[in-house]
């Protein structure tokens, strides 16, 4: 984010809390309290050198959220208190000895992250010095015990587990997670890193996206602070890097993680990697760095199988206290195939329609909601689908309906078929008729008897509305 500053107030770092205290006094007055509350009383005024104002916030999350939702009131905020083009920049704690800070370069709207490292005292080269604790950058959602595990994902769960559960053991060291968009990779590894803090709380663990890291370097170069960088991520014990692939054509960065890689490789330090794609298959990539990747564990996370998807679908409603009726989970389960993100996304939008609209979570609500997020495949209903639904229901052989069997479990059932490919599609009686080996007025006299026994046989109904739930759902 950039804003043009006057010259005149380059010389603001003495009053700079008290020009921050008159933004904050309006912004107050623009947003509901609970929101100031939330994303501004925690900021805290740094400095003012240069035409830019250095603002520490929480996190990079923090700095994420005041862009996406706050920027237009910073920029009007800024202008009236501050006057025009000020350059605004975010200061973000990570540790005790390293400082993130974040500041806009070029047209981008999102904030470029660079390394700050606080001087630190000189050590003992001889002793073994017990660094301060980091913030690992870890959601604590993201457990084991909130993944859903199939034959789609588990080899890449049983290694992560191994990996968490005996970090001293290095055998799949680098661990290389690959797999389309939404499969569950930022999920995974960061449930190994959440395992690993449980387990060794002073174990030096760091979740960070490939994009960030690059950032961070970016930043690091003109400063001069490129070996402060090294050495900082040279003291992870558990480093975590999501979409690798995103550091395709930048050669400075990757010959710099590649040092940094070696490194933690070669001291014993776990490397968990995610990309969109399996390292042969990485092009922009310098092939010592490919090499390296491939040294330890690779392993595909594919795409959920139905049973997966069934059971996020489960386990997200319960989280969010929603109860999904099984035809709505069977037809989500069927339709939404490729994201576990869409499933959630699904859920998320059931549940406000459950709430906020105080609606009935159906089947029709559930085909609207997928709709808006996948092509929703509408089968066309036939006569054959039809017959072999009511079947299936009966535990029937689809074969004998079409007989003269006279028994009654199959008359019944033979015509149901009659009465649903009247009532649900475009044949005609005569139509339906030759399909059983029937003539127009039987397919009549069966559409008549089971309109009769609708109106009196209840567990009939019950039979009838389950197999035409199943029908919607195909």
């Amino acid at each position: 984010m950039f804003f043009s500053a006057r010259p005149t107030y380059r010389d603001m770092n003495d009053n700079v809390t008290q020009m921050w205290s008159k933004c904050l006094d309006i912004i107050r007055d623009n947003i509901l309290p609970e929101q100031f509350a939330a994303w501004f009383e925690p900021i805290v005024p740094v400095s003012f050198n240069d035409n830019t104002l250095t603002l520490r916030v929480p996190s990079q999350y923090f700095v994420e959220m005041l862009e996406e939702n706050y920027c237009s009131l910073l920029l009007h905020t800024f202008n009236r208190v501050f006057g025009q083009r000020i350059k605004l920049a975010y200061a973000v704690k990570v540790a005790k000895e390293v400082e993130l800070t974040m500041a806009e370069s070029g047209e981008s709207a999102k904030l470029k992250t660079a390394a700050k490292i606080v001087p630190q005292a000189l050590s003992n080269p001889f002793q073994q010095e017990q660094l301060e604790d980091i913030d690992p950058q870890l959601n604590p959602r993201y457990t084991f015990e909130n993944y859903c595990c199939s034959t789609s994902n588990k080899l890449a769960v049983t290694v992560g587990m191994a990996i968490a559960d005996h970090p001293e053991v290095k055998t799949y060291n680098p661990m290389f997670i690959f797999g389309s968009t939404g499969v569950g990779k930022t999920h995974l590894i960061q449930a190994i890193g959440i395992r690993i803090k449980e387990q060794n709380p002073r174990a030096r663990v760091l979740y960070v996206s490939a994009r960030v890291f690059e950032s961070q370097y970016t930043s690091a170069v003109p400063k001069g602070k490129v070996n402060d960088f090294i050495n900082f991520y040279q003291s992870i014990d558990v480093l975590l890097i999501d979409d690798i692939h995103e550091l395709a054509g930048k050669t400075g960065t990757q010959n710099t993680f590649f040092h940094i890689f070696n490194h933690l490789h070669q001291h014993g330090k776990q490397l968990i990697m995610t990309s969109d794609r399996r390292p042969v298959d990485m092009d922009g990539m310098v092939p010592r760095l490919i090499s390296r990747f491939k040294w330890g564990m690779t392993v595909e996370l594919d795409k959920p199988d139905y049973d997966l998807r069934r059971n996020v679908l489960v386990k997200r409603a319960q989280q969010d206290g929603l109860v999904l009726p099984d035809d709505v989970l069977d037809f989500i389960a069927a339709q939404v195939t490729d994201s576990v993100r869409d499933l959630e996304g699904v859920v998320v939008s059931l549940l406000a329609h459950a709430t906020m609209l105080n609606q009935d979570i159906t089947l029709e609500l559930a085909q609207s909601v997928a709709s808006n997020t996948v092509h929703v495949t509408r089968h066309q209903l036939t006569f054959e689908v039809i017959a072999e639904t009511v079947a299936s229901y009966y535990n029937l052989d689809t074969d004998a309906l079409f007989g003269k069997s006279r028994k009654r479990e199959i008359s019944d059932a033979r015509q149901l078929v009659m009465y649903l490919a009247k009532n649900k599609t475009q044949l005609s009686s005569t139509n339906i008729g030759l399909r059983m080996a029937r003539n127009h007025a039987t397919v009549l006299h069966a559409c008549k008897q089971v309109e009769q026994r609708l109106g009196i046989e209840r567990k009939f109904r019950d039979e009838v509305d389950a197999i035409e739930k199943r029908l919607k759902t195909l």
